[in-house]
């Protein structure tokens, strides 16, 4: 392998696929508090949880060991795309005249085209194992509900999602390809459901966030034992699966003999950014000099704005009660169009972490994460998705920072999926009718949609 330092991508071979997945539990300064069972008050069992999750998922939220196998099937799923190739964004820093060096790790190349297929593919292989027929989910943006439906197909299960009201008609292509690969898509909130029912009752124009879609799909779990819930984001297992990207990273910066200063990544939940940086922990905490950066949307910013305190992961508190950064399980954020980044608490792993001082955190309106994102389509090709916008946006501020001190930072972060089905949003940012938070005329949902 070339070791120059004027390379400008680095590739690991197909053999380099990592074969374990990292847990950062054990390496956190604190175990997180336990999860709450809202009807009792008290701890959740495993009897709670293996109702709501798959066995293997039950069991991986509350593992203390360090490395998990990768199952055969789910590692030989992985080649589909993996290991996903660290790129230079050369034609950025001249843009920036910044000395410092600009990587991101391309997890666009996945099928579904987002990072979204390490914990689907993971998640949908145990379900099938264990003996489940049918898995529930939400979705936002429909990067996790494509994903999940793709791994369903693949592994042989039925697949409902019940996607955002908001995205679900602002995002239309997402929820056709979603169908495609052979999912039910159902706008949430909804008429199939006791609790979307309620919803709609009280609000007819309800645009929906992930936490109402969490209680549908929760509700419809415990309707059908053949059923279990999977979870793109919140969950300590999600975030487990996607340490096959951090972990791919530090080889590839071994390569080139670079060391990370700066870990940037969007955030929602934290599923990119816990895959991405939690490999990096344990530098940290022995004493490297790294920042992790958060970027989350200013109309929906938990880390920035919210408090770390005991909420639920859904608006019906029918789920866990955990603690982490939230808004309030009952927030429902403005529609933007980073959909996946529209929820109101974070993963309870990075909520833990920036409440331990070792996560940095920023939040921006949505037309300078567009600004963002269309800058880095002009220099560098790519067109990205809004949520990767928002790493963007920071990886920005950081290379100007390291322009006025003359820095020559390593400033790495999480490219976590294309925009190629989010072309109405960059439509509306190019005739400049993109406003930091949408109007909720631009998402009331049409007669067509109240079937489900």
């Amino acid at each position: 392998m070339n070791h120059s330092h004027l390379m400008d991508r680095v590739d690991l071979p197909v053999d380099r696929i990592p074969t374990r997945w990292y847990n950062v539990m054990p390496d956190l300064p604190r175990l997180p508090e336990k999860y709450l069972d809202n009807a009792t008050g008290r701890p959740v069992t495993k009897e709670y949880m293996e109702r709501l999750f798959s066995k293997a998922m039950a069991a991986q939220e509350s593992s203390l060991e360090r490395w998990i196998t990768i199952p055969e099937p789910v590692r030989d799923a992985y080649r589909m795309w993996r290991p996903t190739p660290l790129i230079r964004a050369v034609a950025l820093e001249r843009e920036l005249g910044t000395p410092a060096q600009i990587w991101f790790k391309y997890e666009a190349t996945s099928p579904s085209g987002s990072h979204k297929l390490n914990s689907a593919l993971a998640q949908a292989y145990y379900a099938k194992r264990d003996g489940h027929t049918k898995l529930v989910t939400d979705t936002g943006a429909g990067q996790w509900g494509t994903a999940l439906a793709l791994a369903c197909r693949l592994m042989g299960l039925d697949l409902l999602v019940f996607m955002v009201r908001a995205s679900y008609h602002q995002k239309p292509y997402r929820r056709h390809l979603m169908e495609t690969y052979g999912a039910e898509v159902r706008p949430s909130p909804g008429d199939s459901t006791e609790f979307g029912r309620k919803l709609l009752a009280e609000n007819p124009h309800h645009p929906g966030s992930e936490a109402t879609a969490v209680s549908e799909a929760i509700e419809c779990v415990y309707d059908d034992p053949g059923a279990r819930l999977a979870v793109g984001a919140f969950s300590n297992h999600c975030l487990l699966h996607h340490t096959v990207i951090g972990q791919e990273v530090r080889e590839q910066l071994k390569e080139i003999g670079r060391s990370p200063d700066y870990l940037i990544a969007s955030v929602g939940c934290g599923s990119n950014l816990g895959g991405f940086a939690f490999p990096f922990l344990e530098d940290k905490l022995n004493g490297a000099d790294i920042d992790i950066v958060a970027a989350e949307p200013d109309a929906c910013a938990p880390l920035t704005r919210g408090e770390y305190r005991l909420d639920f992961a859904d608006a019906g508190g029918r789920g866990p009660g955990v603690y982490t950064y939230t808004l309030g399980h009952d927030f429902v954020p403005p529609p933007i169009h980073a959909g996946g980044l529209r929820y109101h608490g974070c993963a309870p792993q990075v909520g833990l972490i920036r409440h331990e001082g070792l996560l940095d955190a920023v939040a921006y309106p949505q037309t300078e994460v567009f600004e963002a994102g269309t800058l880095f389509a002009r220099t560098q090709g790519y067109l990205p998705a809004p949520e990767t916008n928002h790493a963007i946006r920071a990886v920005i501020d950081k290379a100007e920072e390291c322009k006025r001190t003359g820095r020559d930072a390593t400033i790495v972060f999480c490219y976590s999926g294309h925009g190629l089905l989010d072309l109405e949003a960059y439509g509306r940012f190019n005739a400049g009718a993109l406003r930091d938070v949408e109007e909720e005329d631009f998402v009331t949902p049409g007669p067509e949609v109240t079937a489900s």
